[in-house]
C-alpha cells in the first residue's frame, strides 16, 4: 500500500468513530474496513521505523459507532447513541436519496424521503455534539442541492440546511459533486468540502475497456448542458482530448413534471464521426435528457458512447435505459456508489459502478489526523498515472505506479 497514508509525527484531532445511519450503512462498512487496512499498513510502516504507536488508538477492531433512529408507531422518531462519545471524532454518514427503507405509521407503510432522512441525520447530530470532540458531516448527495438559486418567491432549502447544520455545531461537512458548489457561500466560516469522482470514473472506463484509444482522434468528452461544462472540461483536460457540449434549448411557457420542457439540444463542438464519447455529469434522475443526449450523437455517428454520472437515481426505472441499450444508443453507463442502488441496476449489463469507498476513507483518515488532503487525494497525479497505465498496457507492457 502506498505510504502516503501513513501520517509520520501527527497525531488523530481524537478517537474516530463512524456514525453510519442505516441509509449508508453498507457504504460505511466498507469505508470502515479500508480504514482499518490504512492504520493497520500504518503501524507496520511506523513500528518498522522503531516508533511507538501505542497512544495512537489504532487498534481498534471497527470505528462504527452503534447508533440507530428508532420510530414511534406515530412516525415519530429518536436518535440512539449506544456508547460513549466523549472525546471523539464523529463522522455521521448519510445517504438521502436511500428510499428503499421503511418505516410504519398508523398502520401505513411509508418510503424514507429525502426528508426523512435529513431528520434521522440531526438526530444523530443532537445525541453527539454535546460530548463529541467534533462531529463531521458526510453527505455524499447535497440535501435540496438542486434548490440552491432563488428565481422569484421560493425557499433556499440547501442553504438553510447547510445552516442549520452549522447552528447545530457541525465542523465540517463533506459531499460529491455538488449541482452547484457555490452554494458554500451560505456558509463562509464552516469548511463544506466537494470532492469529484473523476479518478474513479476514469478507473471504471479503463476497467470495462482496456481497448480504449486515449487521443483525440479518436475520443472527445461531452458536457450534456452548459451546468456540466467544468466537469468536462477537467476530465477532457487530463485525457488530452476535445471537449463538446450539448444547449438545451426549452419551451419556457409550459411547465411539465415541475419543470420546463426540451426542445430541442443544439450541439457546439467538433464532430464525433467514428469517435468514442463521454457524457459526464453529476446526475441522472429521470435520465430523459442524458438519454436524448445519447442518441443525438449516435445519429450524428458517433461510434461508441459511455455515459458517466456522479449520481444515478434513476426515477423513471430503467425500462428506457434497457430500450436505448439495446438499440445501441449507448454502450455502457458509469454511476457510482455514493447513493442506493436498486438489486435491479447491478445486474444490468450496461451497468459498470465506480467505488468510492477508498476515497472516503482516506479523506475521513486525512481529515481526523488534521493533515492537508492534497497528498494522499490528488487526483491529477492519479488520474495521469492511470492513464499512462492504460496506455502502457494496451501497448503490451507492464507497468507498476504507486499511486495506483
Amino acid at each position: 500500500m502506498p505510504e502516503e497514508y501513513v501520517f509520520n509525527d501527527t497525531l488523530p484531532v481524537a478517537p474516530l468513530k463512524l456514525a453510519a445511519l442505516d441509509s449508508c450503512r453498507e457504504l460505511a462498512e466498507q469505508v470502515d474496513r479500508h480504514i482499518i487496512q490504512f492504520r493497520r499498513n500504518d503501524t507496520e510502516v511506523l513500528l518498522r521505523r522503531q516508533q511507538d504507536l501505542h497512544f495512537r488508538g489504532y487498534d481498534a477492531e471497527s470505528y462504527l459507532l452503534e447508533c440507530r433512529c428508532p420510530r414511534f408507531g406515530s412516525g415519530e422518531a429518536k436518535g440512539e447513541v449506544r456508547e460513549s462519545v466523549r472525546g471523539k471524532d464523529i463522522y455521521v454518514m448519510v445517504d438521502i436519496t436511500n428510499y428503499s427503507l421503511t418505516y410504519r405509521i398508523n398502520g401505513f407503510t411509508n418510503h424514507m424521503s429525502p426528508d426523512d432522512h435529513f431528520q434521522d441525520l440531526k438526530r444523530i447530530i443532537g445525541a453527539t455534539v454535546s460530548t463529541a470532540q467534533r462531529v463531521n458531516v458526510i453527505m455524499p448527495f447535497l440535501y435540496e442541492g438542486r434548490q440552491h438559486k432563488r428565481s422569484g418567491r421560493e425557499s433556499l432549502d440547501c442553504a438553510l440546511m447547510l445552516r442549520e447544520l452549522v447552528n447545530m455545531g457541525v465542523s465540517n461537512i463533506i459531499t460529491f459533486d455538488a449541482h452547484d458548489p457555490r452554494v458554500q457561500n451560505a456558509i463562509p466560516l464552516t469548511g463544506l468540502d466537494n470532492f469529484m469522482p473523476t479518478y474513479q470514473f476514469i478507473k471504471a472506463i479503463f476497467n470495462r475497456d482496456r481497448s480504449l484509444k486515449i487521443n483525440k482522434d479518436t475520443l472527445m468528452v461531452i458536457s450534456p448542458d452548459e451546468g456540466a461544462m467544468s466537469r468536462a472540461v477537467y476530465l477532457a483536460n487530463n485525457l488530452g482530448v476535445d471537449v463538446g457540449m450539448f444547449y438545451k434549448r426549452r419551451d419556457y411557457s409550459r411547465i411539465v413534471n415541475g419543470r420546463n420542457p426540451i426542445v430541442a439540444h443544439e450541439f457546439l463542438g467538433s464532430s464525433v464521426k467514428g469517435k468514442t464519447v463521454i457524457i459526464i455529469d453529476d446526475m441522472i434522475s429521470s435520465g430523459e435528457s442524458m438519454l436524448d443526449t445519447a442518441k443525438e450523437l449516435k445519429e450524428k455517428q458517433a461510434e461508441r458512447i459511455i455515459i458517466a454520472t456522479t449520481f444515478g437515481l434513476f426515477t423513471d426505472g430503467l425500462d428506457k435505459f434497457d430500450d436505448y441499450y439495446s438499440k445501441g444508443y449507448f454502450d455502457f453507463l458509469i454511476t457510482t456508489n455514493l447513493n442506493y442502488r436498486t438489486p435491479e441496476l447491478l445486474t444490468r449489463p450496461w451497468y459498470e459502478e465506480a467505488d468510492m469507498s477508498k476515497f472516503i476513507a482516506a479523506i475521513i483518515n486525512s481529515m481526523n489526523h488534521n493533515v492537508s488532503l492534497e497528498r494522499a487525494l490528488t487526483s491529477t497525479d492519479r488520474i495521469q498515472a492511470e492513464i499512462r497505465k492504460h496506455n502502457s498496457e494496451s501497448d503490451g507492457y507492464h507497468y507498476v505506479d504507486s499511486l495506483v
